[in-house]
Parts: C-alpha cells; structure tokens; sequence
C-alpha cells in the first residue's frame, strides 16, 4: 500500500519494509554515477596552471577552469531543488549565472576545484537521507514539458548526465590545449 503526503511542493511515498537493501544499494550506485563522472571532469583539468586553464581551445566560450565552476554550481542548483527549493533552478537564477561559465580575478583552479569537491561531498551527505521518491515540479522553461515533475532520483541522473556531458566538452578543450586525454 502506497500512502502520499504533500510536503515542501513535494509528493511522498513510502516505501514497504524490506526497501531499506534497495534502497541502499540505489544510493550507492547513485553515488557512484555521480562520483565517476566527476572525476572524469578532475582528470580532464590536471596538471594544468591556471593560465592554461582559462584558456580558450575552440570557438566556444568554454574553458577547463568554467566548466568545473559551472558543473560545481549546476550540481549545487539541482541539489538545492530536490531538496525543495524550486527557486534554484528557475529562469530568474538562469539570469544570474553570467560569471558561471568563467574564473574570475582571485579565484584559481585549484579553488574552483575545492569547491567542486565541496559540492560532491554536501551531495552525498543529502542523497543519505533523500527520499529518492519525492517529486518537484519544474519550473515553467522551454526546455521543460508544461506541468512535468521530476523525482529526487531523476534529479540527481540529470546532475550525472550534465556532469558527463561537460566532462566530455571539457576533454575536447584538454586535447586540443595540450594533447592530454581523458580517455585513450
């Protein structure tokens, strides 16, 4: 039997006895994706200086240094959302996020590397407690089918299939700097 309480814009359902091992073994390889294309996306930015980091390798605006800032803030934003802020990822943050994409005078990569750290570890800390279940409606966005919600798992696989997607532009940019791979 499945029973459903509404809390913080969130629709719950409980799980039945016995869930706990599924459950766990879900957060576990949820912490894994995660953690794996993470460092996919630390691999792809080491050794480098920051000068070689804010560099530009392609025609895009995209650096190795701003894709780290950027995938630590996306992360951030997400998380803040399936935690029931569903300000942290409307179009009104999106206007904001002008500095997201690029180092900034004072910080370095070793920094924005740090706080990306900083963000995975506040990641695992909430995703031992979520309700994996709990569903947030999106914010209105062209991106977004009208009136779609997201669970708190589907969430944190976007966080992933983002971090992926960046690792991958990211080892674009490294070899076209240097040489250096990612993978091969």
């Amino acid at each position: 039997m499945t029973t459903t309480s509404t809390s913080t814009s969130a629709t719950r359902e409980s799980t039945t006895p016995g869930d706990d091992t599924t459950a766990e073994r879900e957060r576990a390889d949820l912490a894994w994706l995660l953690e794996r294309q993470r460092w996919f996306l630390r691999f792809t930015a080491r050794d480098l200086d920051d000068e070689q980091a804010c560099r530009r390798t392609t025609v895009s605006e995209l650096t190795l240094a701003g894709l780290v800032k950027h995938v630590a803030a996306t992360e951030r934003a997400w998380v803040a959302f399936a935690g029931g802020d569903g300000r942290a990822v409307s179009g009104d943050h999106a206007a904001d996020r002008g500095d997201e994409f690029r180092m900034l005078p004072g910080e370095t990569l070793q920094g924005l590397l740090d706080d990306y750290a900083e963000t995975a570890r506040r990641t695992a800390e909430f995703l031992a407690t979520a309700d994996l279940d709990a569903r947030f409606p999106l914010p209105e966005a062209p991106w977004f089918p009208p009136g779609e919600s997201w669970s708190v798992r589907q969430v944190l696989q976007h966080v992933a299939a983002e971090t992926a997607q960046h690792a991958g532009h990211a080892d674009i940019i490294r070899e076209a700097l240097d040489g250096a791979r990612t993978m091969g």
